[in-house]
C-alpha cells in the first residue's frame, strides 16, 4: 500500500479529521484540458480535482531530498504514538515553497526531471552558500544513498510540470487553511 496525503480540515475538531470537500480543488481539472501535458501530469491533477488526494508515494524521496529531511510526505517528525501524521498549513507552505522554488530553478535544465537534473540544481543552489563545501558533501552522501545496489540511480520521470501541479496543492491547503493528512 503507498502514501496519500489527503487535504483535511484544520485543526480537527472531533476525534478524527474531516477531509476537505473535493470542491475546493475542482479547478485543477481544468489542467487536464490543457495542450501537451503529460499523462503524469494530467492523472495527478485529475485525481486532485476528484478526491482533494495526492498519492504521495512515487515523490517521497524527491521531496526529502529537495527539503533536505526524512519522511516530509509521511508527515513522520514526531513518534506515531504522539501525534497524528498531519502536515499543518504552515507546513503544507513550506513544502509548497520549496517545490516551486526548485521548478523555477529547474526550467533552465528543461522540462524532464531526472535524477542528474535534480543534482546539478541542488548542486547549483548550494554552491553559492556560505558553507557550500560542508553543503555539497551532505547533498553527496544524499545522493549516494539514493542510489541502489549496483550503483545505480533512481529512476525518476517527472516533469517540472507535474511537480508544479504538486507544489499547486500544498500552496491551496496553505493558502485556505487546510491541513494534509498522510494515510499509509
Amino acid at each position: 500500500m503507498g502514501l496519500d496525503n489527503v487535504a483535511v480540515v484544520w485543526p480537527r475538531t472531533g476525534r478524527f479529521y474531516d477531509p476537505v470537500a473535493p470542491a475546493e480543488f475542482v479547478d485543477f481539472g481544468e489542467i487536464v484540458e490543457m495542450p501537451q501535458i503529460s499523462a503524469p501530469t494530467a492523472a495527478l491533477a485529475e485525481l486532485i480535482a476528484k478526491t482533494g488526494t495526492v498519492r504521495a508515494t512515487a515523490y517521497t524521496e524527491l521531496v526529502d531530498l529537495l527539503l533536505g529531511l526524512e519522511n516530509v510526505l509521511y508527515a513522520t517528525e514526531n513518534a506515531a504514538e504522539d501525534e497524528d501524521p498531519v502536515i499543518d498549513p504552515d507546513g503544507c507552505g513550506w513544502i509548497a515553497d520549496g517545490l516551486e522554488r526548485f521548478v523555477a530553478r529547474h526550467r533552465e535544465h528543461g522540462e524532464p526531471v531526472t535524477f542528474d537534473s535534480v543534482s546539478a540544481v541542488l548542486r547549483a543552489l548550494l554552491a553559492d552558500n556560505r558553507l557550500a563545501e560542508q553543503q555539497l558533501r551532505w547533498l553527496d552522501s544524499r545522493l549516494d544513498g539514493l542510489r541502489d545496489e549496483a550503483g545505480d540511480p533512481p529512476q525518476w520521470n517527472f516533469t517540472c510540470a507535474e511537480l508544479a501541479v504538486l507544489a499547486a496543492f500544498y500552496r491551496r491547503c496553505a493558502e485556505r487553511g487546510f491541513a494534509v493528512y498522510a494515510a499509509t
